[in-house]
């Protein structure tokens, strides 16, 4: 039997989380400025049955109830470690830090966590209304799982970004930034040497800056990247399909293992010179242990 403290924490949740219709969508892209490589297309229509999800992703201060009520050890609490944007680091966190060879702007951090998100002596005071970060699948899973929710599916989670908007580049349209307005965060300037922050954040920014979309929902390009249910494959049939989701079995992306799962909506380190992944068919992937300064998530629940 579940706790009743639980079923309540989950009530709350999903009576602050958008109802959404479903209904058929044309999902993925032809975009010449996307990623054939990473299974962008085609486009293909797309059933989905009703389902709700937040209009946010799930912030500090969620996640620190969550952790109160469980003892949640996250993944990079376990490891020991995370990655964080050098950037953000001091010279003497800098210097030996591991850093992967094709992207060297990421560091491994000791202590780095969703307490901890620059590392040691850093902190998420005054930032409870940010998103959560340096959280693996698993730890997000078993956030949903507390919360009687689920990770959107790849599907539910592009219909969502979409706004009710057809085949358009970003949730609002086809501009990134119309009559000069930014609506998302993402990386302005010289990537990864100087971030002019024109949008007003060079890190992550309260999870309701912005206008939302037509659904109501924020920062569904930018910001930080959400995990999705589904794991990572690129071949996809332009057939019609109903409540796809995903492979029964993954392929690797930029890993040995062949389990990774889906991550979707760019981030606050997105930028034109070779990212543009904050497009709304845009996605990724990463192994579902992995943490990073710059990957959350939002939860879905059955209609």
């Amino acid at each position: 039997m579940r706790d009743r403290h639980l079923d309540g924490h989950g009530d709350r949740d999903r009576a602050a989380s958008v109802p959404l219709d479903g209904g058929s969508f044309l999902m993925g892209t032809r975009d010449t400025d996307g990623f054939p490589d990473d299974g962008e297309g085609p486009v293909r229509e797309v059933v989905l049955s009703p389902f709700r999800i937040d209009a946010c992703a799930v912030t500090n201060d969620r996640f620190a109830r969550f952790v109160e009520a469980t003892g949640h050890l996250t993944e990079a609490e376990r490891f020991g470690w995370s990655f964080v944007f050098a950037g953000f680091l001091p010279a003497a966190l800098r210097r030996g830090a591991a850093r992967p060879p094709q992207t060297p702007w990421w560091c491994g951090v000791e202590g780095a966590t969703w307490r901890t998100p620059q590392g040691p002596g850093s902190s998420v005071t005054g930032r409870g209304d940010h998103p959560v970060v340096h959280l693996s699948w698993n730890d997000a899973a078993a956030y949903c799982r507390w919360a009687g929710a689920r990770l959107p599916t790849e599907a539910e989670w592009e219909y969502a970004a979409r706004g009710g908007l057809v085949q358009r580049r970003y949730p609002w349209g086809d501009e990134l930034t119309p009559g000069g307005e930014h609506r998302c965060n993402i990386w302005q300037g010289h990537f990864p040497t100087k971030n002019t922050a024109e949008d007003g954040y060079r890190g992550t920014a309260p999870v309701d800056t912005y206008e939302p979309n037509g659904y109501g929902l924020y920062n569904m390009s930018g910001n930080v990247w959400e995990w999705c249910a589904d794991r990572w494959g690129t071949q996809h049939s332009d057939r019609p399909r109903t409540d796809p989701k995903g492979p029964s079995q993954g392929t690797s992306k930029g890993a040995s293992k062949s389990t990774s799962r889906v991550m979707r909506g760019g981030s606050y380190l997105c930028h034109s010179s070779y990212c543009n992944r904050y497009r709304v068919a845009a996605r990724t992937a990463n192994t579902p242990d992995s943490s990073t300064g710059n990957l959350g998530f939002r939860c879905a629940w059955d209609a």
